[in-house]
């Protein structure tokens, strides 16, 4: 399959700033003696894999803005096309040298309404060196073969974020967490949204669900879910979030019904 300019573009510059990921994540097992060093190393790394983030996509796509976890809004905010980046998704991952982290890049453009639509995205997890992703209307890819959800309606495996005690809507989360629990799923707390939206793309995961993200958390792979075949919403069924932040629940779209009811209770 022929990527189109953009998604090359993408996919190049993602791969540049991977190499400084995996160099840095090499390096962290050092630091483990001292969790501040290791905290503070893992910043850096996430504002220097931003910074050099920006700056290629810059050079390659001028007339674009930008919408980053570590800079916020860069860019003339009224113009039609934007990058949307997380440079380091899963850092308490990093930070405890586990390797389930993932960049995560998303072109958008502006619609009629003036809202922002996601054309491209890719989630790259540069420990293993898969790179997902996917282009509105041309389907889902994993290291250049398509891919597709998987079509499983039980013995299921889901993700979320785990519940903690002094967030907001502790009570609720931990209720939505015990209902999925007591079907008999297996559910993990994996540690990076990005790279579990595009688990589900894989079929590896049947679902997830989050309270609370990000747009930079999920605008790259819920794309790369729906061309995968899956259903993406948020949990109360109605459409994501464009800006800012919502809920996301994202499935292989045969349950999605039932875990709508399970996580929206």
């Amino acid at each position: 399959m022929v990527s189109s300019p953009l998604i090359t573009v993408m996919t190049a510059v993602v791969r540049k700033a991977a190499r400084g990921v995996s160099r840095d994540f090499g390096e962290i097992e050092k630091l483990q003696v001292s969790k501040k060093g290791a905290a503070n190393f893992v910043t850096n790394a996430d504002l220097r894999t931003d910074k050099l983030l920006i700056e290629e996509l810059s050079k390659a796509r001028p007339k674009f803005a930008f919408l980053t976890e570590e800079s916020g809004v860069i860019g003339n905010p009224n113009l039609k096309h934007r990058f949307v980046i997380d440079p380091i998704d899963g850092t308490t991952n990093f930070i405890h040298a586990i390797p389930y982290i993932s960049i995560s890049v998303a072109a958008q453009q502006r619609n009629d309404k003036g809202a922002w639509e996601t054309i491209a995205g890719i989630v790259y997890d540069p420990i293993h060196d898969e790179l997902f992703t996917a282009e509105r209307d041309q389907g889902a890819l994993m290291n250049g073969k398509r891919m597709r959800v998987s079509p499983r309606k039980e013995d299921l495996l889901l993700s979320t974020s785990s519940p903690r005690k002094g967030r907001e809507n502790y009570a609720a989360t931990l209720k939505a967490f015990e209902r999925v629990v007591d079907t008999g799923a297996t559910v993990r707390c994996s540690g990076s949204a990005a790279l579990d939206l595009a688990y589900v793309a894989a079929g590896r995961l049947d679902g997830i669900w989050y309270q609370r993200l990000n747009i930079w958390d999920f605008a790259a792979g819920a794309l790369i879910v729906k061309e995968a075949g899956g259903m993406v919403t948020a949990i109360d069924g109605t459409p994501l979030a464009r800006d800012d932040k919502g809920s996301v629940l994202a499935t292989n779209g045969a349950i999605h019904k039932t875990m709508h009811g399970l996580v929206s209770a």
